[in-house]
């Protein structure tokens, strides 16, 4: 495979593969010299048609970690705020010799779009489209699921593990929310049981095809015990230009839908002793998740940032450097 645009493109064996190259990834991050030669005289290409602070940080990260130049592309302030179509774009990125573009942007569709349009020769992978797909960030999730969940005394790591047999329970704005869907996917693909709990308005349409069961009362499903809760960001910029402090139009307030779907540390209680709270982030603190509870000992949502570094160098290594016939 010479692609990463959606969770759906790797089976179990794959992504196991993907999340034992990121532990060993992770394993030469601890070193004094973090740096590794392996994509020396590569380029990779940062192209983000959307903000992101986070993403893009850790794809620069991973890419320089492997000693790879990097080139960040801003459609801001670019050729792309004064028209450009995304062709001239990818023909401009394949005259400079790009050999792989890590693209974020607004439209779902677009990374697929510019892997198969013919005009650029590189390897795409996607760093969120829409409320489409965000594969990497299913795979970080899953990392740390496996490396808190599935870790032994023999591997620490959970190297060779899946995820099969755990409960995971992602909560909140699932209707914009393009993590839920890559999470959904690859969950069930490495053997997770996943529940989706949201207002019914935040759930879309056709979710019930997903393979996942949907709940709409947080409080009953957290009752089961699950080994892992992601609470969803309210992407309020995706609601219809929403006030920061109103009502959306798809929850009457945010006091109320904090009292329906917000974790707090009364919620916490309710999970088990080795039960852990992920976010994908940005968070909205005293919205879907109390400070009490993102900054509990449950919490793993700081070690998912450092995650994302090496599940990153993982995919650019196996990519473009790798034992591509796993991928093939």
């Amino acid at each position: 495979m010479r692609h990463l645009l959606s969770a759906a493109d790797l089976d179990r064996d794959q992504a196991v593969h993907v999340l034992d190259t990121a532990a060993a990834m992770a394993a030469t991050q601890a070193r004094e010299i973090k740096k590794l030669p392996t994509l020396r005289g590569r380029t990779v290409v940062n192209l983000f048609f959307e903000d992101s602070t986070r993403t893009r940080i850790s794809f620069e990260t991973a890419a320089k970690r492997l000693s790879a130049d990097v080139i960040n592309f801003s459609a801001k302030g670019s050729s792309v705020s004064k028209g450009e179509s995304l062709k001239d774009t990818a023909l401009t990125l394949q005259a400079m010799g790009a050999d792989a573009v890590v693209i974020r942007h607004q439209a779902s569709g677009a990374p697929h779009r510019l892997a198969h349009a013919g005009w650029l020769g590189a390897s795409v992978l996607n760093a969120g489209d829409g409320t489409h797909q965000h594969p990497t960030q299913a795979l970080l999730d899953a990392f740390t699921l496996r490396r808190h969940l599935r870790a032994s005394q023999a591997h620490p790591d959970g190297v060779g593990a899946d995820l099969a047999g755990l409960h995971v329970v992602i909560v909140g704005d699932v209707l914009h929310s393009r993590v839920a869907r890559s999470n959904v996917q690859l969950l069930h693909t490495l053997g997770a049981r996943v529940t989706l709990v949201a207002p019914p308005t935040l759930v879309p349409i056709g979710a019930e095809q997903w393979p996942c069961a949907i709940s709409y009362h947080l409080d009953e499903v957290l009752a089961q015990q699950p080994d892992a809760v992601m609470m969803l960001r309210v992407q309020r910029e995706r609601m219809g230009g929403a006030e920061a402090g109103g009502a959306t139009g798809f929850f009457p307030s945010p006091l109320e839908y904090t009292r329906s779907y917000g974790l707090d540390v009364h919620r916490l209680r309710a999970l088990p002793q080795h039960g852990i709270v992920l976010h994908p982030g940005p968070m909205n603190r005293g919205l879907e998740i109390s400070a009490d509870a993102a900054d509990s000992p449950q919490s793993v949502i700081v070690e998912q940032v450092a995650n994302g570094v090496a599940v990153r160098m993982a995919v650019l290594y196996l990519l473009l450097a790798g034992e591509k016939e796993t991928w093939a």
